[in-house]
Order: structure tokens, then C-alpha cells, then sequence
């Protein structure tokens, strides 16, 4: 059997640093202060699809600092543009100044509260849905995120994983855990098996399921 870090080691050895200073910036920003983005392999796993997309509209659902926001404008046309949602105070600030200083021309805008009550304002479709929000909230937004999704539309949902924890009974994980565990377990099956959907789940990262808009 081909062991897994040895995979990912050598897959590694041939990325390449092709982010702005800004996007950097903003990496060692997160990484500083622990604040987490998304993982070099889905990056690039986001990064392709981004190029074989080429997307017009792209909606995030969790910018937290805006590294991810900040990264699809970087890999996307330069007619793209992006709402971003994120509900927590101490993040929303720090994000508002990181998109002040990549984006001058407003091609991101950042949408602030609860997405539970974002989500039904906004106006369809998008040919890209980035989820990375709260892990247990991924369940409640996705009836809003495929009404919102074009048919042929992408839907990249990140940390599908949860370190392992979604593999184990809920027996196995943390008290706490649980009701997290449950949901994604919940989210996966509903991604699987909805009839609008195709789905496939990879390891990239913590987890990345990739969901396509069938054509009615």
C-alpha cells in the first residue's frame, strides 16, 4: 500500500508560489494568528477548477480574513465577480481591510451577518458556490446554495473530513463533536444522493466534496 505523506510530499514538490504579494500577505496574516484557510491542495484543487470554469459569478460562504476570496480573483477572469459572506465581528473587520488593499476596483464584496439570512436574498445563479463556513451549518444552507447554483454550476464544499472525526462512530469523537459529526455526515449523503446533483468526495486537504448542477 502506498503510504498516504509520501504521496503528498512528493505531489508537493512540484507546486509553485504563483500568488500576489497581497495573497501572501494575507496567508501570513492567518497563519500568524491561527486562523484557518483553505489547505495548499485544495488550493489547487480550487485553482483548476477555477481555470476550467472560468466563472462569472462566484459566491463564498465563510471569508473569514479573505485569503480564499482573495485567491479565486487572482485565478478567475478579470470580468468575475464575488459576494463573500461571514458572520463573525472580529473576522468581518480584519477582512474588510485585507479586500480594501486586493481588490480597489470592488469586484468582491463582502456581505456581513448570518448566512441563514444572507442566502435567501441573493439573487440567482452562480456558476461557483465555495462552502467554508461553519462545518454543521453546511446542511441547513444547501437547499439556498442549489437554488442559487446554475445548471452546470460547480459547488466546492471544503474540511469535509473533519480531521478523521467523520470517518468514526460518534461514539469516538468528543462529546462536543457530535452534533457536528452527524450534520456532515448528513451534508455528504444529501450531496450524494440529490437528484440535481453529482457529486464526488476526495481527500484533498481535510475533505473536498465537488458537486456539479445537472442540466433540467
Amino acid at each position: 500500500m502506498i503510504e498516504r505523506q509520501r504521496v503528498q510530499d512528493f505531489i508537493r514538490s512540484f507546486d509553485r508560489d504563483r500568488g500576489s504579494d497581497t495573497l501572501r500577505a494575507i496567508e501570513e496574516e492567518a497563519l500568524r494568528d491561527q486562523v484557518p484557510i483553505i489547505r495548499k491542495d485544495t488550493q489547487e484543487l480550487l485553482r483548476i477548477l477555477l481555470k476550467m470554469k472560468k466563472p462569472e459569478r462566484i459566491l463564498e460562504v465563510g471569508t473569514a480574513i479573505g485569503f480564499s476570496s482573495v485567491f479565486m480573483k487572482e485565478n478567475s477572469p478579470d470580468t468575475v465577480r464575488i459576494d463573500t459572506i461571514e458572520n463573525y465581528p472580529p473576522r468581518i473587520a480584519r477582512a474588510r481591510e485585507n479586500l480594501r488593499k486586493a481588490d480597489p476596483g470592488g469586484i468582491i464584496v463582502l456581505h456581513e451577518g448570518d448566512a441563514a439570512g444572507i442566502l435567501p436574498e441573493l439573487i440567482k445563479p452562480y456558476d461557483l458556490v465555495f462552502m467554508d463556513a461553519a462545518k454543521g451549518q453546511y446542511i441547513h444552507f444547501l437547499p439556498e446554495v442549489v437554488r442559487l447554483l446554475k445548471p452546470g454550476g460547480i459547488l466546492l464544499s471544503d474540511n469535509v473530513l473533519q480531521d478523521g472525526d467523520i470517518f468514526e462512530s460518534r461514539y469516538g469523537i468528543r462529546r462536543r463533536n457530535h452534533t457536528i459529526h452527524d450534520r456532515m455526515r448528513d451534508y455528504l449523503y444529501a450531496l450524494t444522493h440529490h437528484d440535481r446533483l453529482e457529486t464526488v468526495i476526495l481527500e484533498s486537504g481535510d475533505g473536498a466534496a465537488v458537486s456539479v448542477m445537472n442540466w433540467e
